[in-house]
């Protein structure tokens, strides 16, 4: 079992040479024996783990609660979700037995963002407070950040490793090398639910006001350069 050493302003918890180890360990291994492997190097109370409840997370939470159905999954609530994402997260929930967690923005500054449509103007900004910051009220509970991450998703996702720090926490993509055609694959194997919005054309799904449909994540913020809300930057 890791342990991991306490932060100072010299040392982070983990150490590069370590995470070469365990990208190298973890390289040859499937997705499940990933997050298998996860549970046996780290302790549960240590794993954080976030959905955005989008097109395809059946795919990570199946996976998960075959492993492990005490592994709290946080789910961000913005306050701008689709209807159809609140149901497909009800409906993941109650399939998988999940045990979720939703976390929002401060009432008054979700409220803003609200009267002043801060999405039409700078959605950085929107997405650092109805995104970034309720995790960040969290985040500092847990020393990994387990997530869906996939590298033919984006140009800044197909830099990453299975292993990454960011900060004050180990990341961790169990998924992260899976091609498109494996993970459609084993959603149809196991016949794993698709988001409603799939159906019509939408293949990345965020909040209403910046969601249209496209392929991958091109229907994101669409018109605007912007291609990650922040939370993995």
């Amino acid at each position: 079992m890791f342990e991991f050493v306490p932060k100072t302003s010299e040392n982070p918890i983990i150490s590069s040479e370590e995470i070469a180890l365990l990208n190298k360990r973890y390289k040859s291994l499937s997705a499940s024996q990933r997050i298998e492997q996860l549970y046996k190097d780290f302790k549960l109370e240590d794993v954080m783990l976030t959905s955005s409840f989008a097109a395809t997370s059946a795919f990570l939470l199946k996976l998960v609660s075959s492993v492990n159905k005490a592994q709290p999954v946080y789910f961000i609530d913005t306050g701008y979700h689709f209807e159809d994402t609140l149901r497909y997260k009800e409906q993941l929930t109650e399939t998988y037995g999940l045990n979720v967690i939703s976390v929002s923005a401060i009432k008054e500054e979700h409220e803003f963002t609200t009267k002043d449509q801060t999405w039409t103007k700078n959605p950085d900004f929107c997405c650092s407070i109805n995104k970034v910051k309720p995790l960040d009220a969290i985040k500092s509970e847990y020393k990994i950040w387990m997530s869906g991450l996939m590298e033919w998703q984006s140009d800044h996702r197909a830099s990453l490793d299975i292993f990454e720090l960011r900060g004050d926490i180990l990341k961790f993509y169990p998924l992260l090398d899976i091609s498109k055609e494996s993970r459609d694959a084993y959603i149809e194997k196991h016949q794993l639910p698709f988001h409603p919005l799939v159906a019509k054309g939408y293949h990345s799904i965020g909040c209403k006001h910046c969601t249209v449909p496209g392929e991958d994540r091109s229907g994101r913020w669409n018109n605007n350069p912007k291609t990650e809300c922040g939370l993995h930057l």
